[in-house]
């Protein structure tokens, strides 16, 4: 069943830590759609409260139909300004505390993510309804010994849910306190190690992407494949997802090759000598790096005509968009109709653009909300946050798997011209159990 957050009638970077803990750029378009809601369920019967628990489906299913503007870590500065308000405060009176763990402030002064994310939280709030919850804003000052203080502060004013930290090494230190008191805690990093029982991740895990555009592949007749991948962490994550998942399709890996930014060009040329023994090549490469890929890929003479280029999320950008080898490119991202939404009501209310990844604080909001409201002394224990039918947010579907990791409902669209053309919608509801990869 669906978790609806309750709405009022009414009218409608810092460097984030590269690259495992980047978000997809999606689309800020400006569509002329009304602002509405997004259905946050457990998905299975229907009650009736202010808000309706009714059977899974997307409230923000429709694509954006112009490409997404960047949302670079660079751009984050200028998209969310930071805010003056003090750094430690409480959103609300009601007598579920919940801790936002976020950071407010980093070295050089206030963080622009941490106050979108902020911001988005205080939205969801608002727009939920609730009289449940008071929301304990605590700066985690961009450090893990930053997480693990405002953690235990955040503790001893009572939070018996905690939100983000963001970064990986800030969740793990505030993991400790909140583990420690048998607290469970939704955190944004997009490092699954850091994911366990009870610390569970709402980002975007490179894993989701890679299974999500490897199996739409394998199913598209796909057969033999190779892969270009960047020698960082990020591309790390994404081998060992793109070897397992491969092997799982029953697709040939006929070559992977790593690079560095001096490397690129042998790698590509190697890649480019396999010539029709692939047809496809998976590149889990960041949106700023691309057009250097672009052009590596022309001058090696791979024919993307022939050869099908396979991406992560990353790359639904501009950047990306309309780079000429990348023209027929096919990655895995959320819809874009959810946050172009969710920005639409907060641009509303703030006047400002949000962040790329601060619906992740939009969404563990509205489900701290919604499941206050219904599930009682229940609310936050592990059988209602590891539901197997998931829940619905901004982003689409969801679930968290009793590992601390999460599956997510991705699309698969096609780069053309400057856009990001749906060719496969992501799923509205979840079937069977957690996956296990």
């Amino acid at each position: 069943m669906i978790f609806s957050p309750r709405r009022r009638v009414s009218p409608p970077m810092p460097s984030l830590e590269p690259p495992l803990d980047s978000a997809p750029s999606g689309s800020v378009h400006r569509s002329g759609r009304s602002a509405r809601g997004n259905a946050f369920l457990p998905i299975a019967g229907v009650v009736l409260l202010a808000l309706t628990l009714a059977a899974c489906s997307s409230m923000q299913s429709m694509f954006a139909n112009k490409g997404p503007a960047p949302q670079s870590a660079t751009a984050l500065k200028e998209a969310a300004p930071a805010s003056e308000a003090p750094q430690n405060t409480d959103i609300g009176t009601g007598p579920v505390k919940v801790a936002l763990i976020l950071p407010m402030t980093q070295a050089s002064g206030p963080s622009f993510v941490g106050a979108s994310l902020r911001n988005a939280a205080e939205l969801a709030l608002n727009e939920a309804g609730s009289n449940e919850l008071t929301l304990l804003i605590r700066d985690d000052r961009s450090s893990p010994e930053g997480a693990r203080a405002a953690a235990q502060q955040a503790l001893n004013d009572g939070a018996e849910l905690f939100i983000g930290p963001l970064f990986a090494a800030n969740v793990r230190e505030a993991a400790r306190v909140a583990h420690g008191a048998g607290k469970p805690m939704i955190a944004f990093s997009t490092d699954a190690s850091v994911a366990q029982p009870g610390v569970y991740l709402l980002s975007f895990l490179v894993e989701s992407y890679v299974n999500r555009i490897v199996d739409y592949a394998a199913s598209h007749g796909k057969k033999s494949i190779a892969a270009l991948i960047p020698d960082n962490d990020y591309g790390r994550v994404a081998d060992a997802a793109f070897q397992q998942a491969a092997a799982q399709r029953g697709l040939r890996v006929m070559g992977i090759e790593h690079f560095q930014k001096d490397t690129l060009t042998a790698a590509t040329q190697k890649i480019a000598a396999l010539g029709d023994q692939i047809d496809t090549l998976f590149i889990p490469e960041q949106a700023d790096a691309m057009a250097a890929m672009s052009q590596a890929l022309i001058t090696a003479g791979v024919n993307t005509k022939q050869v099908q280029l396979l991406g992560t999320g990353l790359w639904n950008d501009a950047r990306v968009l309309n780079l000429p080898a990348l023209q027929g490119a096919w990655f895995a991202a959320p819809e874009n109709g959810g946050f172009n939404a969710f920005a639409q009501r907060y641009r509303a209310k703030f006047n400002s653009d949000p962040t790329r990844i601060s619906t992740l604080a939009y969404d563990a909001v509205s489900l701290a909300a919604a499941l206050a409201h219904t599930q009682g002394s229940q609310r936050y224990s592990e059988s209602v946050l590891t539901n197997r039918s998931g829940f619905n947010g901004a982003d689409g579907v969801f679930r968290f798997r009793p590992d601390g990791q999460n599956d997510r409902g991705l699309a698969v669209l096609q780069i053309n011209k400057g856009t990001a053309t749906p060719l496969s919608p992501a799923p509205s509801s979840f079937s069977g159990t957690p996956s296990a990869t």
